[in-house]
């Protein structure tokens, strides 16, 4: 269709080594996508339009790793939108062919920093700054880079899940819920005294940056090298939710 109507584009693969969770993403100039309205294009399907970067990620040029008894199974993304909360990154939805509620709570016991619901049943935890929430069968994602850090994200998904999940004779299951503290919590936890030593400029800063990831416990210099050291203890304790230990 955009060859007929001799519009701009260009295809971007997910090659060899993201093959398994991604398809091709199609790039065009913002003016071409009224053509999609069509009548000849009714039946072509999008999970989203969002603003092209080009990624400082790369694709590896190998094979995926395969599984005798993948449980992952192949990813599809769905939903596919600019981030509600940082516009600069984006969130996507993917579903899967597999199903990833019997491998939780093997996932649970190798990472101390996800949030485990087993009613749900759900996994949630932080990639840095991305936050990545399991379903059985789909996988959310919030302040994800580019189209190919989703197709990173996922398969690095994949291929932990397939670990656990191959190596579960070795694995003590965990069903313990962990929660993860307000940022608030931690805050009402600091000396509160907005000295700056961390880099940031106040402590609820450093609190929400703390909650989200994007920074260590240990850069508040006041707890940890000054004179709130009483204080220590009960940050620890507060922030065991977040998969946080004293080291």
């Amino acid at each position: 269709m955009l060859d007929g109507c001799a519009a701009s584009y260009r295809i971007l693969p997910p090659q060899m080594g993201y093959a398994a969770v991604g398809i091709s993403a199609l790039i065009i100039e913002e003016q071409d996508r009224s053509l999609f309205g069509r009548p000849d294009a009714a039946m072509i399907i999008t999970a989203g339009w969002v603003e092209f970067r080009e990624s400082h990620h790369i694709v590896p040029a190998v094979q995926p790793a395969t599984y005798s008894n993948d449980i992952f199974g192949r990813a599809a993304i769905m939903v596919l939108q600019p981030c509600i909360a940082d516009p600069d990154k984006l969130r996507a939805i993917a579903y899967i062919s597999g199903n990833l509620a019997e491998v939780f709570p093997y996932m649970n016991a190798v990472r101390k920093d996800a949030f485990y619901n087993v009613d749900g049943p759900t996994f949630t935890f932080m990639d840095q700054y991305r936050m990545l929430s399991l379903y059985a069968s789909r996988i959310a994602m919030a302040k994800v880079d580019d189209i190919v850090d989703i197709w990173r994200t996922l398969e690095s998904l994949r291929i932990f899940c397939n670990e656990c999940w191959q190596n579960r004779q070795a694995i003590e299951p965990s069903f313990e819920l962990r929660k993860k503290p307000a940022a608030l919590q931690i805050f009402l936890r600091l000396p509160r005294t907005n000295c700056g030593l961390c880099g940031e400029k106040t402590c609820i800063a450093f609190a929400l940056k703390l909650w989200s990831g994007q920074i260590s416990l240990f850069q508040c210099k006041q707890v940890f090298d000054g004179h709130y050291v009483h204080l220590r203890e009960p940050l620890f304790e507060i922030c065991a939710g977040l998969g946080i230990e004293k080291g």
